[in-house]
């Protein structure tokens, strides 16, 4: 079952889903962001490549958004065969200055702009409407095949002309006068939202997807939620007219003078989710360590030293760590590639069993997840969808200091760069230098009882005259005077009494 807070009262928006009393989501929205995933645009193609299957379409953004190929067909053009697909030119489905109706699925990170969908589509409680999806699929987490043909023959009998649904897992069970109830909402909807905008002239936003609160009420059933909590009486009376009055006994408006995260605790899982390490309850851990390019995942034996054999100590590490890694994706956000390395075990029984359990721990993910299986070096190799920026790259920057390295120049190698620094101020007019720098790379340059300063001194024929700011930053350093020996000397007194 599960929980879920809103801290809505301040600019930053926020949510924590909490599932068996375990933050297992983080939601964050802010005013200055523009989210536009969900969008729906009225698009112009600038450009079209062949050999990339893409094409670039100004949606009045900063930065062109781009659709592939496979993303532009419908999904009746979709179930070509793979050899057929690849006989498919985008060019043959797309011209220069065309105009085009898209959806934006995933944001612009970095360099790269928006991705595009030419299949929009409006997700409702029981279905997801598409207005020219032509296709009608039903969620493969619904397992009965009874069921899965009453739901697919359900939605051939309500879409009309080349309408798609896609039928939820909620569907299992419902009533059609539910489902045909939702699908009447999501297509009036459409069709007053198109008859407004579809004069517009390209680019131009024809859709604004909701926000954060209505995303998170839409896609979670109120018969798995035991209650909802939310700090700001306006939003509170948004969600009573979402849900209706008779959903009110699970919504709580809460109304301490602490914040709503702190008075929970969320704010402290918050904290922990940018860690590196990540402690679980048997004294093992795990480290993620998250690049751009991928995630590596390493779990490790620490104080769990068991009670029995050694493998048996292993496996059961490893199984605990495997409901802990899928938690943490949902929570830290984590996507693209994935790598983690489990301890090694020795029996592929216990492997198939430990994976067998992290993908039964994945099916609660939101986010669609795919387990590659266990390479030859024992490491399991995963993707999960992008969509949005992962909650480290949301509430961090990178370090100044290191330029997110995660490290820095040692003091002596900070030290040596100074000092080849200083040989190229030999044979200058000046008598002396004053050098500015931090305590503990002045120490180094210095040496025992200032013995290396004074042959360096000698070495480059000119007096270095060392203030020490306890303010600098790693590998900081500055030169801010040249001249005569007195007047540097006046000017590391003025530094001093500075600071």
């Amino acid at each position: 079952m599960y929980r879920i807070y809103f801290n809505m009262a301040t600019r930053e928006r926020r949510a924590a889903i909490l599932e068996n009393d375990k933050v297992v989501e983080l939601l964050i929205e802010r005013s200055v962001e523009k989210r536009i995933v969900g969008n729906v645009y009225k698009g112009r193609v600038v450009n079209v490549l062949p050999g990339m299957q893409a094409a670039f379409v100004d949606i009045g953004r900063d930065k062109n958004a781009f659709l592939y190929r496979d993303d532009l067909l419908s999904f009746q053009q979709l179930s070509l065969t793979d050899e057929e697909k690849k006989k498919k030119n985008i060019s043959e489905f797309v011209k220069k200055g065309e105009e085009l109706l898209v959806q934006v699925t995933k944001e612009g990170f970095g360099t790269k702009g928006p991705r595009l969908s030419g299949v929009v589509s409006f997700p409702g409680k029981f279905v997801v409407y598409m207005p020219n999806g032509n296709y009608i699929g039903v969620s493969r987490k619904i397992r009965s095949e009874e069921e899965r043909t009453r739901l697919h023959k359900l939605g051939e009998e309500l879409t009309e002309n080349e309408e798609g649904l896609i039928i939820r897992t909620v569907c299992e069970g419902a009533t059609p006068e539910d489902i045909e109830e939702d699908i009447r909402i999501l297509r009036g909807f459409w069709k007053d939202t198109w008859k407004e905008k579809k004069e517009d002239k390209p680019p131009a936003l024809i859709h604004q997807d909701t926000g954060l609160m209505e995303r998170i009420v839409r896609d979670f059933s109120l018969d798995l939620v035991d209650a909802v909590y939310i700090d700001n009486f306006y939003d509170y009376k948004r969600i009573v007219d979402l849900l209706g009055e008779h959903r009110k006994d699970k919504l709580h408006f809460y109304q301490g003078k602490e914040n709503i995260f702190s008075a929970f605790g969320i704010d402290k899982e918050l904290d922990k989710a940018l860690r590196q390490q990540v402690w679980l309850k048997n004294g093992a851990y795990l480290m993620i360590d998250q690049t751009e390019a991928l995630t590596v995942i390493d779990v490790n034996t620490g104080k769990f030293i068991g009670k029995s054999d050694l493998q048996d100590t292993i496996k059961r590490t490893n199984i605990e760590a495997s409901k802990e890694i899928a938690r943490q994706l949902r929570l830290r956000d984590i996507s693209g590639i994935i790598i983690i390395d489990f301890i090694d075990m020795k029996s592929e029984r216990d492997q198939i069993d430990v994976l067998n359990y992290f993908k039964n721990a994945l099916e609660n993910d939101r986010t669609k997840t795919n387990v590659l299986g266990i390479t030859g070096l024992g490491l399991v190799e995963m993707t999960r969808k992008k969509i949005r920026q992962n909650l480290q790259d949301s509430l961090s920057k990178v370090c100044p200091t290191c330029k997110g390295k995660g490290s820095v120049l040692s003091n002596e190698a900070q030290a040596f760069h100074v000092e080849r620094l200083l040989w190229e101020y030999r044979g200058m007019d000046h008598e002396a230098l004053v050098l500015e720098l931090p305590p503990h790379i002045s120490q180094v340059l210095r040496g025992n009882k200032d013995e290396h300063l004074k042959r360096l001194e000698e070495a480059l024929h000119y007096r270095i005259l060392i203030f020490e700011n306890r303010e600098m930053t790693e590998q900081q350093y500055e030169i801010p005077f040249l001249g005569s020996l007195e007047e540097a000397k006046n000017k590391l007194e003025r530094l001093r009494k500075e600071h």
